[in-house]
């Protein structure tokens, strides 16, 4: 039985970015026996949420990075600031602002931590509804 899965998702540069994450995101979520579709669409929409923060606040991203353990799921994206984020206050004419608020509804809880030359934000999502299936042990990622 594999209690512990990890994964690194390499990005394109650019606007593709958070599209890519959400798509290889999914394949390894469902690869691990993570099927809910609910949930699933919360962890996509946070994956996402977390790459293009990186990309347009923090000078790009190049990977999101997958840690599964038991029904605990971590994402964490890595970028070259250091510069903490914040939620800021959009309204009607201004475009973006409401990315750490869907953080917020759809995470379990997410922080930030220094990471080699800038930062990296880390979100444990709301714990999986049920007991994935157990693992023989022979998939790895």
């Amino acid at each position: 039985m594999v209690s512990e899965l990890s994964a690194e998702i390499e990005l394109p540069a650019g606007n593709g970015a958070a599209s890519a994450a959400r798509g290889a995101l999914r394949a390894v979520l469902l690869g691990w026996g993570l099927t809910d579709e609910d949930w699933m669409y919360d962890a996509t929409l946070i994956a996402s949420e977390l790459v293009t923060n990186a990309i347009r606040h923090g000078g790009g991203c190049r990977a999101l990075r997958v840690h599964a353990e038991d029904s605990t799921v971590m994402l964490s994206v890595a970028d070259g600031s250091t510069a903490v984020p914040h939620r800021r206050h959009s309204d009607e004419h201004t475009a973006g602002g409401r990315g750490l608020t869907f953080v917020d509804a759809f995470a379990q809880i997410w922080g930030v931590r220094a990471h080699e030359d800038g930062k990296q934000v880390w979100v444990r999502l709301a714990p999986y509804p049920h007991r994935p299936p157990e693992r023989d042990g022979s998939l790895t990622r």
